[in-house]
């Protein structure tokens, strides 16, 4: 559905959404060729599409409904000539609400439709306020300019690159409604706003505001009363919702406190290879415990290897890790949307980053594990949480992360690094502490970390590796891998198919992902070829 100029009536809009947009901020390009992209992300909305030519720009937008059904919701918003859209859950909107009604009037239930006036009311600095996962473009009808930004974890995509045609800024949601109409292509930095022309860093999601050096018994009290608040908000949906259950640490805690608030059975999922699944046992061990109404979905060699070119497009990525990773969750969440009525889904992503991989085991020092956790935090929108995002909205599906909570983030990187180093003969020691209680069985709780890929079952790995052994003579890989050069240079048979996959959607835009996931090789015992944390000589039991 097109329209010329205004604003289009819709079905099925509402409350809260995920959702997809794409935003030019000039109109030199046909409006058929801004919907052949658009259309490209339609999975992300689709309950509604619409596509505006105003006099300022094409604005198209995507909508999953998540909350009402009503036509009041429909986005773009528009308050006093200013536009907004936006794809994100705006925590604590209603007490924004409440300060802003006497000089607003809401027409909406809609959550996004307080960014315009915390816009008018605060300006940029309406940013530093926002307790939201979230990716959104303004119009300022005053300044005739656009203004664009993105929550500090990036939980919530967000692209841009330049038109062919004048080179005038345009935004989408993902990197493939781009790479035809632009240039170049980059992701926006997490934690950026973008206005005046230039990129501003708002919030740094790694650099704590505080420095927490309290008792253990007071620092898991906190990590134990934050965690709960992070799910707490992620629960308000009008529509059904599920949860990822692996049967590890992190997706059970998850689950378990959901269990608890919500005070009735939940909705959880898991996956596993047909021959050797960790996380079934597990998750199902998890599922018995907090009384949960509980699927399995099982998969086969087949299954990996039909998926595979659909998952690399999907994620726009060739990364080594989050592609394995990505294999399980992207058929469980496929699985999930073809049987079921769920719409929204809690996952356990971000924990390691905070809390310690198997690999941070081998911190050479506290300001070494804190440098790291660092780093891969601000990473993250590269990996674990592009692949929660993309597996998921692929599938119609809304993400939510507890763990990505920006209170708690910023409590836990504030937390003396020390407490955090694996001196307790078991990694995410403060975590499991701050939960120890009627949770989780205490196997679930003290459950050794496994490697995501090889949690659904180890011979997923082994296919995918096998598979690439199978495309490649080993003369063949030699010379193909000479046509690459800089830092992301295949050097196994499974990153060249990756790579060549990838290739063949979007070449020349290597350069979004700034190198493989591995750990870090500067640290005795980290030295491996493989990101897999089963290459490592403390993964133990991990696998079992």
């Amino acid at each position: 559905m097109i329209k010329e100029k205004g604003v289009i009536g819709s079905r099925r809009r509402g409350m809260k959404s995920m959702c997809g947009f794409m935003v030019y901020t000039a109109n030199d390009i046909k409006v058929e060729d801004f919907e052949e992209s658009f259309i490209r992300i339609s999975y992300r909305g689709p309950d509604f599409c619409v596509i505006e030519n105003r006099e300022r720009g094409l604005w198209g937008f995507h909508r999953l409904s998540i909350m009402g059904l009503t036509e009041s919701g429909n986005q773009p918003f528009e308050l006093h000539g200013n536009l907004v859209v936006c794809n994100g859950e705006l925590y604590g909107f209603k007490e924004w609400r409440e300060q802003l009604k006497h000089k607003y009037t809401f027409y909406s239930d809609s959550d996004c439709e307080i960014i315009l006036p915390l816009y008018e009311t605060y300006g940029l600095d309406f940013f530093k306020q926002l307790d939201a996962e979230f990716a959104l473009v303004i119009y300022d009808a005053k300044k005739d300019d656009f203004i664009a930004g993105r929550d500090p974890i990036g939980i919530r995509p967000l692209f841009y690159g330049y038109s062919k045609n004048s080179h005038k800024i345009m935004f989408a949601s993902e990197a493939k409604a781009l790479v035809k109409l632009c240039d170049e292509v980059y992701p926006f930095p997490p934690g950026y706003y973008y206005a005046d022309g230039a990129f501003t860093c708002y919030y740094d999601a790694a650099q704590s505001s505080g420095f927490y050096n309290g008792s253990i018994e007071e620092i898991t009290k906190e990590i134990n009363t934050r965690l709960i608040e992070g799910v707490r908000k992620r629960l308000d949906a009008d529509v059904p919702v599920g949860f990822l259950l692996s049967g590890g640490l992190d997706s059970s805690l998850v689950c378990s406190i959901a269990a608890k608030l919500l005070n009735r059975p939940i909705k959880t999922f898991a996956i596993g290879m047909e021959t050797d699944a960790i996380d079934l046992k597990y998750a199902k061990e998890v599922a018995d415990y907090i009384g949960s109404d509980h699927t399995e979905i099982i998969i086969n060699k087949d299954d990996v290897i039909n998926c595979l070119e659909e998952v690399i497009y999907i994620l726009e990525t060739y990364d080594i890790t989050t592609i394995r990773a990505s294999i399980g969750m992207y058929l469980l969440c496929k699985a999930i949307r073809e049987q079921t009525d769920v719409k929204v889904l809690l996952t356990g992503e971000i924990s390691d980053e905070l809390f310690g991989y198997k690999y941070t085991d081998y911190a050479p020092s506290a300001t070494a594990f804190q440098e790291e956790s660092q780093k891969r935090i601000r990473e993250l929108y590269m990996y674990d949480v592009l692949r929660a995002d993309r597996c998921i909205s692929a599938n119609s599906i809304e993400a939510r992360v507890p763990f990505g909570d920006l209170a708690f983030v910023d409590y836990v990187m504030g937390v003396n690094p020390q407490l955090k180093l694996n001196q307790y003969n078991k990694g995410k020691y403060l975590l499991r502490k701050a939960f120890v209680g009627d949770y989780l069985p205490q196997s679930i709780l003290m459950r050794e970390k496994a490697a995501f890929s090889d949690a659904v079952g180890h011979s997923l790995v082994d296919i995918l590796k096998d598979y690439a052994e199978s495309q490649y003579t080993d003369e063949v890989f030699e010379k193909k891998v000479k046509n690459y050069e800089g830092d992301c240079v295949p050097f196994t048979k499974e990153s060249l198919l990756y790579r060549e996959i990838f290739d063949r959607h979007f070449n020349g835009h290597a350069k979004w992902i700034k190198d493989y996931w591995m750990p870090n090789k500067a640290w005795e015992g980290c030295n491996v070829l493989d990101p897999s944390a089963r290459v490592l000589a403390n993964y133990g039991d991990s696998g079992k």
